[in-house]
C-alpha cells in the first residue's frame, strides 16, 4: 500500500518537474523571439528614418499602428483569435492609459533615431531595468530589494560613463530616448497589471486589437501639428511603401512577443 503511494507521489513529482521545464523552455523561447524582433525593428526603423528619405517618426508610428489595428481586427473577425467583452468604463481605466503611454514611447523612441546612433540608443536602453523596477515598486508589482537597488545603481553608473564618452552625444536625442524609456516602463508595468492582476483574459492579438486603434488616435495629434505641415511641403520626401509595410509587420510581431513574454513572466524580468 505504502509502495503504491510512493509510486504515485514519484509520478506526480516527475509530472510537475516536466511541467516546470516546459514553462522554462517556453519563457526562454519568448525571450529569444523578443530580442530578435527588437533588434530587427530597431535596424529597420533607423534605416527608414535616417537613410531612406522618410525622417518622420510620428508618421512611421502611425503606419505601424494602422497596420497593427487592421491585422488584429482581421484576425479577430476571422476567428483566428478570441476576443473578450470590455465595457467603456473598463476600456477607459485599463486600455487608454496604456495606449497613451505607448504613443509616447513609439514617438519619442523613433525620434531618437534621428539624433543618436543605434549603438548609443542601445546603451541608453540599459536603463530600462532601473526604471521598470522603480515603477514596479511604485505601482506595487515589485517589492523593494536593497540587492536589486544596488545592481541597478551599477547599471546606472555604467550607462552614465558610456554617455560621457559618446562622441556623437546629442542632448535632444537623449531627452527623446529618456522620455521613451520612462513611458515604456509605465506601459510595461500597466500591461503586467492588466494581464496578471485584473483578471482580464487577453491574448496578444486581443490586447493589440484594443490598444492599437487608441494609440493611432493619440498619435494623430502630434502628427497633425508637428509633421503633416512639413511633409506637405517636403519635396525630398520619398515613400517606400514596401519598406514601410515591412517595418510595420516587424513591429506587429514585436508587440505580439512583448505581450506573450509579460504574460508569462513580468515587466522587470523582460528587461533584465
Amino acid at each position: 500500500m505504502s509502495g503504491g503511494r510512493e509510486r504515485d507521489s514519484e509520478a506526480q513529482g516527475h509530472k510537475h518537474s516536466g511541467t516546470q521545464w516546459k514553462a522554462v523552455i517556453q519563457t526562454y523561447s519568448y525571450i529569444f523571439l523578443w530580442i530578435t524582433l527588437s533588434a530587427t525593428v530597431i535596424l529597420i526603423n533607423k534605416y527608414v528614418l535616417a537613410f531612406a528619405g522618410f525622417p518622420y517618426p510620428v508618421a512611421l508610428t502611425l503606419v505601424h499602428m494602422a497596420f497593427c489595428s487592421s491585422l488584429a481586427f482581421i484576425l479577430i473577425k476571422l476567428g483566428v483569435s478570441d476576443t473578450v467583452h470590455m465595457d467603456s468604463g473598463m476600456y477607459i481605466r485599463n486600455v487608454l492609459p496604456i495606449a497613451a503611454l505607448f504613443s509616447g514611447t513609439l514617438w519619442m523612441g523613433n525620434a531618437a533615431y534621428l539624433y543618436l546612433s543605434v549603438a548609443f540608443i542601445q546603451m541608453l536602453k540599459a536603463m530600462m531595468p532601473i526604471t521598470v523596477f522603480a515603477v514596479g515598486v511604485f505601482l506595487g508589482t515589485e517589492k523593494y530589494s536593497f540587492t536589486y537597488a544596488m545592481n541597478m545603481l551599477v547599471v546606472a553608473i555604467g550607462v552614465a560613463a558610456a554617455s560621457y564618452g559618446e562622441l556623437n552625444f546629442n542632448l535632444l536625442g537623449v531627452i527623446f530616448q529618456g522620455g521613451s524609456i520612462a513611458t515604456e516602463s509605465f506601459r510595461l508595468v500597466l500591461i503586467q497589471i492588466l494581464l496578471q492582476q485584473q483578471g482580464i483574459k487577453l491574448n496578444p492579438v486581443t490586447t493589440l486589437y484594443y490598444i492599437a486603434p487608441a494609440c493611432f488616435v493619440f498619435l494623430c495629434v502630434p502628427f497633425s501639428v508637428l509633421e503633416m505641415p512639413r511633409m506637405i511641403h517636403d519635396e525630398a520626401l520619398r515613400v517606400n511603401w514596401l519598406l514601410l509595410l515591412g517595418s510595420a509587420a516587424a513591429a506587429f510581431a514585436l508587440n505580439m512577443s512583448v505581450f506573450l513574454l509579460i504574460g508569462k513572466s513580468s515587466a522587470l524580468t523582460m528587461n533584465i
